[in-house]
Order: structure tokens, then sequence, then C-alpha cells
């Protein structure tokens, strides 16, 4: 390929046809090897095997040939040219056989060091419906460690970008009905405006789509083989008849969470209605793929005191109003925990002003009078709901409270050891605060299909819902959560976090909080303090609530 190459179709049969795509400057990089197309090449036993990175010559032939021999549909030889031809012929002889691409025209475009981009402008053909199909990938060449070739480094994502291990294209009838998913106001929602929402109505689309009465038409779509990883729509060649799914999304507050998240690389945002645990809004950034409000699995930080100071209050060891000493530092069990820039507060000091300014010290030293590991495990589980298998619509992850002995059930105090949680879970927990009982969840109203919803089996009794509710008043009003609180109104509350992650320079920041009937919690990854980061998103969903 001497300037670039385009592979297009003639007569029904793909071929490679020189263009005039010039190639920018190389960088090369070393070269990986793997089994496959790097077994045999007809090389002399006697002849001497090359090392180092592919030379530009090199990177043009065999990309040109690879593309060249995958157009023409000859997925045998199109696979010996990668560094595994047992996983990449399967995958290249579906691209016709299962995803019915009829004609398609590959252009590459300029070369950066070992990576050949290009793009795809496909015709797929199924059962007499036709529809154009566009999108861009590339190839990496590299150096085959045991023969010396040079190879594709195969992965699937060469097929289409979003391609992954164990997954692969279709083209048929879709396995689930389309739906048109509405918020709890009847306002439609749909992935193209609200991005975080995909792989959600893509999961709602195969658990709901035939209850509510819709029929399946004809499409692309990317075949997971994870659980909890939905069926990716890629293109639609005939649309089926939508079936109406009422969520408990509000329109409005998903549309200023989609907005938070965007300020930061990755965050999560949920926002939940604490007298009915309606979920109102769901959002990552990055907004496809992984939903890591409702799945993730990360240490809390000091959020997670909004629990502890429940289970000291309800024990008796602990009130709002009582004094506690919070030192700079502490040592439980061999185990040395600190403050913030080792502050301190005076010994008159009360619970309230030791949460409102995120003392780590003060609740470690009253683990001694609790003197019981499985304490802050059965809090979270019986009244907060934490770990109870909750069945929202979607999939979630519930949150993990495991017991621990010593140091390590010191460090869950204050949300770090073993402590699973995610934005879901952290705004449930704040909802479950300030309405004192815990409301499962649900992002599809539960009398759609009368699934059992999660239930705790006690509630905080009112005297404890009212101080801890307060103590989070407390907060954002003068405590660690002013500055991002200051610009919600009505009856507010709030609670930072920051988790620090083995080997991470900069610790995740947390951050939860209500105002009036609507809680939310976000995580932004190593945004660092809990009210820099953290603290802005969740306003910014508040502020949308009614």
């Amino acid at each position: 390929m001497r300037s670039g190459a385009k592979v297009a179709v003639i007569g029904g049969v793909f071929v490679l046809v020189v263009g005039g795509v010039g190639y920018g400057a190389y960088n090369v990089l070393d070269g990986l090897g793997g089994g496959g197309g790097d077994a045999a090449d007809g090389r002399p036993a006697s002849a001497a095997v090359k090392t180092g990175p592919p030379s530009k010559a090199e990177i043009s032939e065999t990309s040109k040939k690879f593309l060249e021999a995958w157009a023409a549909g000859e997925a045998s030889d199109a696979s010996q040219l990668t560094n595994n031809a047992s996983e990449a012929e399967p995958a290249l002889s579906g691209y016709s056989a299962q995803a019915h691409v009829t004609k398609a025209v590959i252009t590459p475009g300029p070369a950066t060091g070992t990576t050949v981009p290009f793009t795809v402008k496909a015709t797929v053909s199924y059962e007499g419906k036709s529809k154009p199909w566009s999108y861009s990938s590339e190839l990496t060449v590299v150096r085959g460690l045991t023969t010396g070739r040079a190879l594709v480094d195969w992965k699937p994502s060469v097929i289409h970008p979003d391609l992954a291990d164990g997954e692969s294209l279709k083209t048929g009838e879709a396995s689930a009905p389309s739906i048109q998913a509405l918020d709890h106001n009847g306002k439609v929602l749909t992935k193209e405006k609200y991005p975080s929402l995909g792989p959600i109505l893509d999961a709602l689309r195969e658990k709901y789509g035939e209850k509510v009465g819709g029929t399946a038409g004809i499409e692309t779509w990317i075949e997971s083989t994870g659980e909890d990883t939905p069926d990716q729509t890629l293109l639609t060649l005939s649309k089926g008849k939508p079936g109406k799914l009422q969520t408990t999304l509000d329109a409005n507050v998903q549309a200023a969470a989609e907005k938070a998240v965007k300020q930061y690389s990755q965050a999560s945002v949920v926002a939940v209605r604490p007298s009915t645990g309606s979920i109102r809004a769901v959002a990552n950034n990055p907004a496809t793929g992984f939903n890591a409000a409702m799945l993730g699995k990360q240490a809390p930080g000091s959020t997670m005191k909004i629990v502890t100071a429940s289970m000291l209050i309800e024990k008796g060891f602990a009130s709002a109003n009582r004094p506690v000493e919070c030192p700079k530092d502490v040592m439980y069990q061999g185990r040395t925990f600190h403050n913030l820039e080792n502050f301190s507060l005076p010994d008159s000091d009360t619970l309230t002003t030791s949460f409102a300014r995120s003392c780590n010290t003060a609740f470690i030293k009253l683990i001694d009078e609790v003197d019981d590991d499985s304490a802050l495990a059965k809090e979270a589980r019986d009244v907060f709901g934490i770990g109870l298998d909750w069945k929202t619509g979607s999939a979630s992850f519930d949150g993990s409270v495991p017991e621990a002995t010593g140091g390590e059930a010191a460090a869950q105090y204050i949300g770090q050891g073993t402590i699973e949680m995610n934005a879901l879970n952290m705004a449930s927990i704040t909802a479950t605060a300030r309405n004192g009982t815990f409301r499962q969840p649900v992002l599809v109203p539960q009398e759609l299909d009368g699934r059992q919803l999660a239930t705790a089996s006690r509630s905080l009794p009112a005297s404890v819902s009212q101080q801890v509710t307060n103590m989070m008043r407390q907060t954002a009003s003068w405590g660690t959560g002013k500055a991002a609180m200051a610009s919600v109104g009505g009856d507010k509350g709030a609670k930072t976090g920051s988790a620090e992650v083995d080997g991470q320079a900069t610790s995740n920041s947390w951050f939860t909080g209500f105002s009036n009937d609507l809680a939310a919690a976000a995580v932004v990854q190593s945004g660092g303090h809990g009210g820099d980061a953290a603290g802005p998103v969740v306003a910014q969903v508040l502020r949308a609530g009614p």
C-alpha cells in the first residue's frame, strides 16, 4: 500500500483498490507477539528471525494484505496475517455470514506509528431489507515473537470499535422488541438525548420489551456474553413496534445529571426520592459501556459515616450533642488513622462537629465501646438495606459491608477497607437516613412485573434519624459541604468523603446530600476532597429537583 488504499466491492466481491490517502510520520513502537498467525510462515529453519519494531514498509504491506484478504472474504488468509488466527478467523468469517455485510468500502487513513486507522462504508442486507452502515476502526501492526513476521495485533475491535472479547456481530430479527422509555411524567427518554441511559435502556429493552407489547425489528447488534451487559444495537434495518415503558426517572433531573458528570473524565451520580425509593437520575462519564453508577464497587470514604453515626447513636455510645474526642491521629490494633492535614478538635466539641468537619479519629476512638465487630455490618444490612439483593428493574450492585476485625473493622468506620459501594448505594443510604425507613431504589415501577422488592428488617428510631439528618444539615450549612451546597435551596444536608485507593496518587472524591425529597450521591475518580469535585456534581443534580 504505497500511499493508502481503498477496499471496495465490485460485482459483490470485495477487492482492494489503491487510493490516494497519504500516511503521516511514523513513531514506531515495540511490537508484541502471540499465537495463531505467528505460528508458521514458511521461513526456512536456517533463516534469521527478524527482531525489533516493524518498519514502515512492513506496516504498509501487512495492513494492505490483511485488509485485502478480509475484504475478499478470505477469512482464513486474513487470520493468518494476525497474531491470533484461531480467534480472528471465526470473527472475520462472521462479518458476512452472521452480520450479513454484503458490500463495503474500507479506506485507510494516515498511519500513526504502528497503528493504521480506517473507515468502513458498508451495506447490511437481511431478508430483503438493506441499509448503509458507516463506522471507523483501526489496526496495529506488531512483530511476531516466534517468526519475526509483521502481523496485525488481533483484537475484536479491529472489526468494529465497540466489539470486545467474547462478543460477536449479528444481523437478524432483534433478540427483544424495542421500547419507548418514558420518565415518570411521560416524557420520552432516548440514548441520543441522555447518553448515560444507553446501556440501561438496552437492558430494560431485553427485560421488558415483550411485557410492554413491543414487536421486534431487523437489526445489526453486538451480541454480548456478559450477564450485566445487554446486547448493543448498531444499526436498525427495519423498526419494530416499540412498547411504552414508564420508568421512575425524571427527564429534568436526568438532564442535569448528564451535564454534571461531563465536568470530569470519570464520574457517576444517582438521584433517589427518599419517600418512595424512585430513582430519578443515573449518569456516568464516560457514558457508554459499564454503568458504574449502579454496578461500581469502591470504598466510599467518609460518606459511610452516615451509617457509622447511626449505629453509634442507636446503641447509645454517642449522640449528636455529646462531646467526643477528635485527636489528630489514633492507633487501633497496630494501624494508625489520621485526619486530613492532621487537624484536631477541642474535647468539648460534639459528635455533630466531628461529623460536619469529617473527623476520622472521633469515630474510630468509639470502636472499643461498641465491642462488636459485626455491629456496622448489621446496621448497614438491617437498617439501610445494603446487600439485600435489590430488584431495581435493571442490574445493580447493592453494596457490601462484610464483617471485619481489628484494624480492618476500624477502617470500615470511616468508609475504607473492605467496604464496597457505588453512587446508587450512597444515594439510598442518604435517602434512608432522611426518611428513617429503607425504601429499595426502583428504576421500573414494581407493578409492571410484580417483582419482590428488598425490605430492611427495621427502621431507624425517629430520634436517631432526626439526629443524623440534622448533622447532615450542619455539614451543608457550615461544615465540609458548605461551599458545594451553597447554591442548593430547601431543607438540605450533606456528607463529604474521600477514599484513598492503593497506588492512586489522588483520592476518589465522594459526596452525598439531600434537598427536600431528593437525595443524590456522586463519585469522581481521583477527584480529591469530596466537596471539591463530587460536591458540585451532587449540587447541580439537587438543584434540578422539584
